[in-house]
């Protein structure tokens, strides 16, 4: 059941992806024009300016992406078939009457199948504008997986200890810098996809990269005891990763 409800929303998402790049690239070809300005205004406010201008190109910038993206067809037959959907369930609960049926157990039938559960607290929250660091002072790992709008994050491992085994690290920006600092002994695999930006990984840069996945891993990632794996993806924004 669950594979089943896994491809049919991966289905969805095809089928909606194709919709989009159909509206974009044939039927609507000037919002290319419109959706490159729009991320290079924010792109250039958020990396090259500084104070007041840079604050008011930013939010021109993502005023005019999300003009651009709400004019789409698709984008509005999307929201609107969420909004149907809604209200279509609210009315089905509305006229559903709960029936309470009271459950009799055995005493004897009765086990305790809960196993214990360990919460952490996570180093960093989705976020859509606030900036993420982590601390500057010794402080308890927890993977990272997250989710930004337009973010710049910074990961120093140095500060901590890692666990033996696997270490994840997966962000996720629509434009944002992110910047990961390595300790020399630790062996690292970096897969990095983006549409627009830069990217410099220890002896690796480039400039000017478009619509590019970058897989980069140190000689001996595979048989290091602790290992650090770094998922990244943006539209827009730069990535780094260097040994401290």
């Amino acid at each position: 059941m669950f594979k089943q409800l896994k491809d049919n929303y991966a289905n969805w998402v095809y089928v909606v992806g194709g919709f989009l790049l159909l509206e974009i690239f044939v039927f609507n070809p000037g919002l290319i024009f419109s959706l490159l300005v729009s991320i290079g205004m924010i792109y250039i406010a958020k990396k090259s300016l500084k104070g007041g201008a840079g604050k008011i190109l930013f939010w021109i910038g993502l005023l005019l992406l999300i003009v651009s993206v709400l004019n789409m067809v698709t984008v509005k037959i999307i929201l609107l078939s969420i909004l149907a959907y809604y209200i279509f369930q609210l009315f089905q609960k509305k006229n559903t009457t709960d029936i309470i049926k009271p459950i009799i157990r055995d005493k004897e039938t009765v086990t305790h199948t809960e196993e214990p559960i360990l919460k952490k607290k996570a180093i960093f929250t989705n976020s859509f504008y606030n900036r993420n660091v982590t601390p500057d002072h010794v402080y308890e790992w927890n993977d990272i997986n997250i989710q930004c709008g337009i973010t710049n994050t910074t990961v120093d491992l140095s500060y901590t200890v890692l666990p033996e085994g696997e270490t994840v690290i997966m962000i996720k920006n629509i434009v944002g810098d992110v910047k990961v600092y390595i300790p020399y002994d630790m062996e690292v695999s970096i897969n990095h996809s983006i549409l627009f930006g830069s990217y410099h990984i220890f002896g690796e840069a480039e400039e000017n990269v478009w619509n590019q996945n970058v897989s980069i891993r140190t000689a001996d990632f595979d048989q290091a005891e602790t290992r650090v794996k770094i998922f990244t993806s943006f539209i827009a924004g730069n990535l780094e990763v260097k040994r401290i």
